[in-house]
């Protein structure tokens, strides 16, 4: 039986992967958040972007790159 349409979605997706620090920075603190990329979701859809990737983030206090920098649970939601 051929797989349904939705299971390969993937297959016609322009993915973007992200890596919130590196990306867009509503705070002036040099890193990138989750508030700032939420307002570049227009933007990215112009560019034809229909499924963003996003890097690993956790709560960390600065292990493991400090994900917990992006923003709060909120501002993930909100994105």
């Amino acid at each position: 039986m051929p797989p349904n349409r939705s299971s390969v979605w993937y297959k016609d997706a322009i993915i973007y992967e992200v890596h919130v620090r590196a990306l867009y920075d509503s705070e002036d603190d040099g890193m990138g958040d989750f508030r700032r990329l939420t307002g570049k979701l227009d933007y990215l859809q112009d560019l034809g972007v229909n499924t963003i990737w996003l890097l690993p983030f956790f709560p960390s206090l600065w292990r493991d790159d400090g994900y917990s920098t992006y923003g709060t649970l909120r501002d993930f939601q909100t994105l």
